[in-house]
């Protein structure tokens, strides 16, 4: 596909705004609005939310982010020439001012915050881009408000901040920067007391109250379909709905907000692993949100508690996935779109793939993020190879490149989940594209010990196929008769119609995490199709 053709099938899943708001965000570059600091609320309360995130400073001018350390000394470490984006964006929220044992820190904490009070004038800067300075203005403001002190300049810099952020909110992005960006008008609008700030408030509230309805789905999953960034967007629910009780009556309706954070804290718990640890579907990762058990925790200090999961078998319609939990094995599927049509920056082509923990320990693994970026490994990472799928003819089944971008994606065109017995069917038209067109059908059987994977690959002339299981790190398989032994309880039949070998691979259970591990992987270069493929993983107890 030529690269006009490419940007053309991207471009036609767009808003309008998305198009001309990118322009617009390129070349409107508003003066910072240096007027005095509104005055500020009086809370009735502390702030007295748990603290989610991991120490990140880890010495004098010394931060910890992403697997990296890097000494921050100077103004221009602020903006940085080597580190990636992602990297800067995550020195200028300041999470760790509401890390646990904060207090131990202050001094660090202080200088730090100087600095950035100092090197970071306004409008200049990665810092001021709309997503960090939005965090950090959250950040900043949950740390007066546990009690602390602010320094000189800093609520004024808060209103400068809070200013320029509502001349930049990111319309153009959408999805969970837009809801960032409102979160943090409401948050600035509850500080501050005035007619600024009850505006702030206001367009803040009008925006959230829109993008709740569109951005947590029925089935109570966050539209853009990562784990990762739904349990991001709960703890943004469960601030607000904190921010209400610390100013009463000031911030946006909690009543919307206490049936999405039920619904999404549901959601949350079906797709977390017996480890603890949720399913790293499309762009997810751990340690970048906060975990199930102390979201958890957060929402049942707000007197929000989830029920126990109902069954063996929690199907989540609107997102997609499912959740088969039989004897000592957990399943979760993938059989949902890649994401909302406009918005597929964090989708990955992974349709029908899956992950599997035996024994509470996960087994078979999506390949995880370690970056993001527009890297040819960022791409990999995204494509069909690197998750637990069939490709066709070595193309993904969604046109996934760049760092964010999606061309062609594949649509689920069938998707039915049984009880009795238990099993999970769905096909999609990701290869249809192809010359001749190819569909692909998958269906998982369950029971007690063991499941069945069967593909269904149909179409018309000769196809190379490759099918794909990845495995957790420290995971060797062994190849024994008609397939392989993982050890000494868990083994997996593989189809003799494929050439099955163990190759190596990388697992990426964070940002900037790279781990060793090995992936089975099967082919034929020349199939004639219809082609039928079944695979059998079996557990003893």
């Amino acid at each position: 596909m030529t690269s006009l053709a490419r940007y053309l099938h991207t471009v036609r899943f767009l808003r309008p705004v998305q198009i001309y708001g990118r322009l617009w965000h390129r070349l409107y570059r508003p003066p910072p609005d240096l007027r005095p600091a509104p005055p500020v609320r009086q809370a009735s309360s502390r702030w007295s939310g748990p603290a989610l995130r991991e120490p990140s400073i880890v010495g004098p001018n010394r931060f910890r982010l992403l697997a990296e350390e890097r000494e921050i000394v100077c103004a221009a470490d602020w903006q940085g020439v080597h580190p990636a984006a992602l990297w800067l964006y995550n020195l200028h929220y300041f999470d760790d001012l509401n890390a646990p044992d904060a207090q131990v820190r202050r001094e660090w904490q202080h200088a730090a915050l100087t600095c950035w009070l100092r090197d970071n004038p306004p409008a200049r800067g990665v810092g001021w881009d709309p997503y960090p300075t939005s965090l950090r203005i959250v950040n900043w403001l949950r740390w007066i408000l546990r009690g602390n002190e602010p320094l000189p300049g800093m609520v004024e810099s808060l209103a400068i901040q809070t200013r320029h952020l509502r001349r930049r909110m990111e319309h153009h992005l959408l999805g969970n920067h837009l809801f960032a960006n409102a979160k943090t008008l409401v948050f600035a609008g509850s500080f501050f007391s005035g007619p600024e700030a009850d505006a702030w408030r206001a367009e803040g509230s009008r925006i959230l109250r829109r993008e709740l309805d569109e951005q947590v789905l029925g089935d109570g999953g966050h539209f853009e379909r990562s784990p990762m960034y739904h349990a991001l967007a709960l703890e943004d629910v469960l601030d607000l709905l904190e921010l209400a009780r610390v100013f009463p009556g000031t911030s946006t309706d909690d009543g919307p907000l206490k049936i999405a954070a039920a619904r999404m804290l549901h959601w949350l718990h079906v797709m977390t692993h017996p480890d603890g640890g949720f399913a790293l579907f499309n762009d997810a990762t751990l340690g970048v949100s906060a975990s199930p058990a102390a979201l958890a925790g957060y929402a049942s200090k707000l007197g929000i508690d989830d029920d126990e999961l109902a069954g063996p078998v929690v199907d989540l319609a609107d997102t997609g996935y499912t959740r088969v939990a039989t004897g000592d094995a957990v399943l979760f599927t993938d059989t949902g779109p890649l994401g909302p049509d406009y918005l597929p920056g964090h989708g990955h082509a992974d349709t029908l793939s899956f992950e599997l923990s035996i024994h509470g320990r996960r087994v078979i693994v999506d390949s995880g993020v370690s970056e993001y970026g527009t890297s040819i490994e960022r791409v990999r990472q995204r494509g069909t190879s690197a998750h637990n799928t069939v490709m066709v003819d070595r193309q993904d089944s969604s046109e996934v490149w760049s760092g964010f971008r999606v061309a062609r994606r594949a649509r689920v065109l069938l998707r039915r989940v049984e009880t009795s017995p238990i099993s999970v069917r769905a096909e999609h038209d990701g290869y249809r594209r192809l010359d001749p067109p190819v569909t692909h059908a998958r269906t998982w059987s369950i029971d007690d010990g063991s499941i069945t994977i069967e593909d269904e690959i149909t179409g018309h002339g000769r196809h190379r196929i490759d099918s794909a299981l990845h495995l957790a790190p420290g995971i060797t398989p062994v190849r024994r008769d008609g397939g392989w032994s993982l050890g000494s309880q868990i083994e997996i039949e593989t189809d003799p119609q494929l050439q099955w070998e163990v190759r190596p691979a990388t697992y990426h259970p964070a940002m900037g995490l790279v781990l060793r591990s090995s992936k089975l992987e099967g082919h034929v270069d020349s199939q004639a199709l219809p082609l039928r493929l079944r695979t059998r993983i079996t557990w003893k107890s």
